[in-house]
């Protein structure tokens, strides 16, 4: 399970929803490169809001393995296809997060300039308990 980030004002969940998926490119940092690498097919991620919203807001689905991004000419960058699954049934804040003392040790509050990252299966569930649905994926 996993966390990716963006700007709503550039893809907003909605947008990927109408779309029906992407493939997730541009990350460059290769602490997130090295868990977007990671993301296999089936797993779960979790869609987040950046900027004025800071907030997890949806969830998604990766569609196939993370690859090689064909247009990276040095061979290290990768990308992955995601589908969205379904948006939250309210957004999480990060501000709730970093509130929540059992998020003491998530990526998202100790590294949180970091636009890929994992998540524990408690921390997805937690998650999911604070946006208001007991399921622990779609």
């Amino acid at each position: 399970m996993f966390l990716v980030k963006e700007e709503p004002a550039n893809y907003p969940f909605a947008a990927f929803q109408k779309d029906g998926g992407t493939t997730w490119t541009g990350v460059r940092n290769p602490l997130a490169q090295k868990h977007l690498r990671s993301i296999k097919k089936g797993d779960l991620v979790f869609y987040y809001h950046t900027g004025d919203e800071r907030a997890v807001v949806g969830i998604a689905k990766a569609t196939g393995d993370a690859y090689p991004d064909p247009a990276d000419r040095t061979g290290r960058a990768h990308v992955v296809d995601l589908a969205p699954v379904q948006a939250l049934p309210r957004p999480v804040t990060l501000a709730e997060i970093k509130a929540d003392t059992r998020f003491s040790d998530f990526a998202l509050v100790r590294m949180s300039r970091l636009s890929v990252m994992p998540v524990s299966e408690v921390q997805w569930k937690w998650i999911l308990a604070l946006a208001g649905t007991r399921t622990r994926s779609p």
